[in-house]
């Protein structure tokens, strides 16, 4: 394991963080009635302050055992050994609701959120199966190893071997070639667009769509770049966002340069890259990022759909998923992926 690294201060170029509030109920006015049960819950289980590498390491060991995948009939689960290659670890991949011999169908790489730092692909099994019912679709799980014991470029090029896998075995899991999107939530939204931009740049594998669910795209969010105080208050925040950058990119986040490829809001060019779906709070740390990432997605002429829920925190579909405003948003999702499914 490589050493720990520092537990990063905030930058005073950033301003402050520091959320002037005296109460839950000031910070609650703010979110929408139907999702604020979930922000009590939300708010009463903090993330650790400061967050730290030894932190990081007790969240790791206190998860709870991953939820039991749905029994039959929902789509069944099997795992496919994935060599190791260039200094990556043999590991295994998940593909969910696969129907080898029958038609072609499109295929979702899923990858996990967790701040770059934790989280688990069996914790999302669940999900993706109810994801390959309702579009019919096969879904594989991307496992990837963690920062800051792994930084970038590891994370990222596990995800791309899984991608890479997906496509030359298309054939073998009933999966057409030119109808694999990526996804991702918070952390695992940022890995699939750095993803989409790499199988860009690499021409390893055509995308149909990205779909990023409050993506974590610029390290300098918290860091270098202030944020109003009200936003960012439940759940992920400013001083977790500065821990995750700099622990994934193995230097202190919002420094004036990074690693190519690391952080996608700091990418050249967004041109050529898949339709795209981008949702997030208004009350989410990440909203102002992914609102920049969206225009200069369709200033480069990528159909990009952009949905900015109001009164919504970070991971409010997950904590809420009944919830009216989290049942518009997966729809709204969905149709931009059975959009790209159908073209």
């Amino acid at each position: 394991m490589p050493p720990m690294p520092p537990v990063f201060q905030p930058d005073p170029r950033a301003g402050s963080t520091t959320v002037p509030l005296d109460d839950d109920g000031a910070i609650l006015a703010r979110v929408a009635p139907e999702l604020r049960d979930g922000a009590r819950l939300v708010l009463g289980h903090p993330l650790p302050d400061p967050l730290t590498h030894a932190a990081v390491l007790a969240m790791r060991a206190s998860a709870p055992p991953p939820a039991a995948p749905l029994p039959a009939p929902a789509a069944g689960i099997v795992h496919h050994p994935l060599p190791a290659a260039h200094g990556r670890p043999a590991t295994s991949i998940a593909v969910i609701g696969a129907r080898p011999g029958t038609a072609p169908r499109p295929a979702v790489l899923h990858i996990h959120g967790g701040g770059f730092l934790v989280g688990r692909a069996p914790d999302t099994y669940a999900a993706s199966q109810r994801l390959a019912d309702d579009l019919d679709c096969v879904v594989v799980e991307a496992e990837y190893r963690l920062a800051p014991e792994t930084p970038f470029p590891g994370p990222l090029e596990d995800c791309h071997a899984a991608l890479v896998w997906l496509h030359a075995n298309a054939a073998r899991l009933g999966v057409h070639p030119q109808r694999i999107a990526v996804m991702g939530e918070s952390a695992g939204g940022g890995l699939a667009a750095m993803l989409a931009i790499a199988a860009r740049d690499r021409r390893s594998v055509p995308l149909c769509c990205q779909i990023l669910i409050y993506p974590m795209l610029d390290d300098r969010t918290g860091s270098t770049r202030a944020v109003p105080p009200f936003i960012g208050t439940i759940g992920w925040n400013a001083p977790s966002n500065r821990y995750g950058w700099s622990a994934f990119l193995g230097r202190p986040a919002g420094g004036a340069r990074v690693p190519a490829g690391a952080v996608p809001a700091r990418a050249e060019t967004l041109a050529g890259l898949p339709p795209t779906f981008i949702g997030v709070g208004a009350i989410d740390l990440f909203v102002d990022e992914d609102i920049a990432y969206a225009q200069r997605l369709i200033a480069a002429g990528v159909p990009t759909d952009l949905r900015v829920v109001p009164g919504a925190y970070h991971g409010f579909d997950f904590i809420a998923p009944q919830s009216q405003a989290s049942i518009a948003f997966a729809a709204a999702w969905k149709h931009t992926l059975r959009t790209a499914f159908a073209s």
